[in-house]
C-alpha cells in the first residue's frame, strides 16, 4: 500500500517536472526537481537497469532522504519512474538511506537500504540510530516488509557504531547472499562489515572484510566489492579525510583498495590503494555487472562542501557520473565512458598534427554537448612545449580551464571562471604520465559538468560547471611548439 508521504512526493515530482526539464542535462541523471546525492540499487532486473539514488524532491538542499528511480537499457537514455521509497516507516522516519538491490529468484525486486530514527536525549543531543531494511517490489512500486529492520544493533561486532552504520552493498554468489556495510569501528574509523544469508531476508554476521586503521579518513561510506580481471576491488568513500600529496584530497573523498580475497577468513587483503577520480565532484560510486559481463560504474558528480553553492535560481541539484566501464591493469584501475556513448555520436571534426604556440582555436570545434579527444605532442624536437591548455564552455568572461605542465607531470583544472556565484574549491592538480612523449585527454560536456579520461582512463576526473549555455567557445594554447590532434563529436540525445 502507497503511504501518504510516498505519494505525496509522486505527485509533487510528477506536476514539477515538465517545469525544469529544458533545464536538465542531455545525458546524465538528476532527480529531475530538487536534490540529489548517492546513487542506490544499481543493478540489472528484468533484462534493464534500474539506478535509485538518494532524493529530496521539495528543495534544492538535503532533507529526509527518499529514493528516486530510473531506468535505462543502454546507460545513456533513462526513463524517469515513480519515486520508490519514502521516510514513512517508525524504523526509518528520519530517512531512508543508500542500499543495494538485487532480483530475487521469483522475480520480485529487492531493495536494501539503511533505516534512519533519530531520537532527542535528555541532555539535548540528538542520537542516531541506523539499521538495515528491506522492501520488495516489481520496478515500480515497492513494500517494505513487517520483518525490518532485517540487520539491527544487535548484529554488530564488538565495538562497532550503530550510529554510523550504514550503506548496505548486496551480491549473490555461490548460492548464497552476500552484504556490506559501511561502520564506524571501535577505533573510530571505517570498518566493512560482511554479513551472509540464504535468502535475502535473514542475515548473520560474518566477518570484518577491510579496516581503515585511521589511515584513511575515518568513517567509510558507501562499500562496493568486486572481483574485475582476476584482482578484488573495494571502493569506498571516507569521511574527514586528510590529503596525501596530490593522490588524495582532503574532506569527503574516495578510495578504491585492490587485492586478493581471502574466502575462508573473509578478509581482504589489500595490495594497492589509489584515488577512482581526481575530480572536485565525485562521490559515493556503485558498480554493476552487464549482461555482456562488464563491470560499470556510476557515482555522484557532486561533493558536500560545495553542494550548498548553487545558484538561488536552479531548481534541481546535483546529478551522477556518465557510467564508466572499469578494467584493472598492472594493479591500477581504469575507467572510460560506456561504449554505448559512441552511438549518439555525431558530426565529427578532426585535425591532425596541428602545431600549437600560444593561443589558438580550429573551425568546428566548440560546444556544450560534446566527446573530444585531444592528444599533445613534443613539437619542437629541440625543446619541450612548457605547458598546455585548454579552455571550453568559454566566452568573453567565462571559461574553465585544463593544464597539462610535463615538468610537473600533473593536469590542473581550473573552474574559478565558470560561474560559480561562491568562493568554493574551484582548482586540482592530479598526476599523469606522458606515454612515448604523448599525453590523451577525453573530455565529454554536458550543460552542467565535465568529466576527463586521460591516457584511455589511466585517471578520471569529475567537476560541476555552471558557466551559461551560450558559453560554448574552445581554445587551445601552448607555451613553446605542441603537436596536437584533435577529434571532436557532438552527442545528440
Amino acid at each position: 500500500m502507497t503511504s501518504e508521504k510516498l505519494k505525496k512526493a509522486r505527485e509533487f515530482v510528477a506536476k514539477s517536472l515538465p517545469y525544469v526539464e529544458g533545464e536538465l542535462p542531455a545525458f546524465h541523471v538528476t532527480g529531475g526537481i530538487g536534490w540529489i546525492n548517492d546513487p542506490n540499487g544499481f543493478a540489472p532486473y528484468k533484462g534493464e537497469y534500474h539506478l535509485f539514488f538518494q532524493y529530496y524532491p521539495y528543495d534544492i538542499k538535503w532533507g529526509p532522504m527518499h529514493w528516486g528511480h530510473v531506468k535505462t537499457k543502454d546507460f545513456i537514455k533513462w526513463e524517469r519512474l515513480p519515486v520508490a521509497l519514502a521516510p514513512d516507516r517508525e524504523y526509518d522516519r528520519d530517512g531512508c538511506f543508500s542500499g543495494g538491490a538485487i532480483e530475487l529468484p521469483d522475480g520480485r525486486h529487492l531493495l536494501i537500504y539503511t533505516g534512519v530514527k533519530n531520537t532527542r536525549r535528555k541532555d539535548g543531543r540528538v542520537e542516531s540510530s541506523q539499521t538495515q531494511c528491506i522492501a520488495v517490489g516489481d520496478g515500480f512500486d515497492y513494500e517494505k516488509l513487517g520483518c525490518n529492520p532485517v540487520i539491527g544493533s544487535d548484529q554488530l561486532p564488538e565495538g562497532g557504531s550503530q550510529i554510523d552504520f550504514r550503506d548496505p552493498y548486496i551480491w549473490k554468489e555461490d548460492g548464497k547472499y552476500w552484504l556490506i556495510v559501511g561502520n564506524r569501528g571501535k577505533d573510530t574509523s571505517g570498518d566493512i562489515l560482511l554479513y551472509e544469508s540464504e535468502d535475502a531476508f535473514s542475515w548473520k554476521y560474518v566477518s570484518i572484510l577491510a579496516s581503515c586503521h585511521n589511515q584513511f579518513g575515518k568513517m567509510w561510506e558507501c562499500p562496493n566489492f568486486f572481483s574485475l580481471d582476476g584482482q578484488d576491488v573495494l571502493l569506498v568513500s571516507p569521511m574527514e579525510m586528510q590529503a596525501v600529496g596530490l593522490e588524495f584530497h582532503p574532506g569527503n573523498a574516495n578510495i578504491c583498495l585492490i587485492g586478493n580475497y581471502d574466502r575462508e577468513k573473509h578478509h581482504l587483503m589489500r595490495e594497492y590503494v589509489q584515488a577512482i577520480d581526481y575530480g572536485l565532484d565525485f562521490y559515493a560510486p556503485q558498480t554493476l555487472e552487464t549482461s555482456d559481463g562488464r563491470r560499470v560504474m556510476i557515482a555522484w558528480m557532486q561533493n558536500w562542501e560545495t553542494s550548498g553553492s548553487v545558484s538561488r535560481t536552479a531548481r534541481f541539484m546535483g546529478q551522477m557520473t556518465i557510467p564508466r566501464e572499469l578494467r584493472v591493469k598492472d594493479g591500477h584501475l581504469y575507467q572510460n565512458p560506456v561504449r554505448e556513448l559512441e552511438n549518439y555520436r555525431k558530426t565529427r571534426i578532426g585535425y591532425r598534427n596541428i602545431l600549437v604556440s600560444g593561443e589558438t582555436s580550429f573551425a568546428g570545434i566548440s560546444g556544450r554537448y560534446i566527446d573530444m579527444t585531444v592528444t599533445v605532442r613534443q613539437g619542437n624536437e629541440n625543446a619541450l612545449y612548457k605547458w598546455f591548455r585548454v579552455d571550453v564552455a568559454k566566452d568573453g568572461e567565462r571559461y574553465t580551464s585544463i593544464r597539462f605542465k610535463p615538468e610537473t607531470g600533473c593536469i590542473r583544472v581550473d573552474r574559478t571562471h565558470s560561474g560559480f556565484p561562491h568562493d568554493i574549491v574551484s582548482h586540482r592538480e592530479f598526476p599523469v604520465r606522458m606515454i612515448e612523449g604523448s599525453i590523451k585527454i577525453r573530455i565529454i560536456l554536458d550543460r552542467y559538468s565535465m568529466e576527463l579520461f586521460v591516457n584511455d582512463g589511466e585517471q578520471a576526473f569529475s567537476v560541476v560547471l555552471y558557466t551559461p549555455l551560450t558559453a560554448e567557445s574552445i581554445s587551445f594554447a601552448a607555451d613553446g611548439v605542441a603537436l596536437v590532434d584533435v577529434e571532436k563529436y557532438d552527442i545528440e540525445i
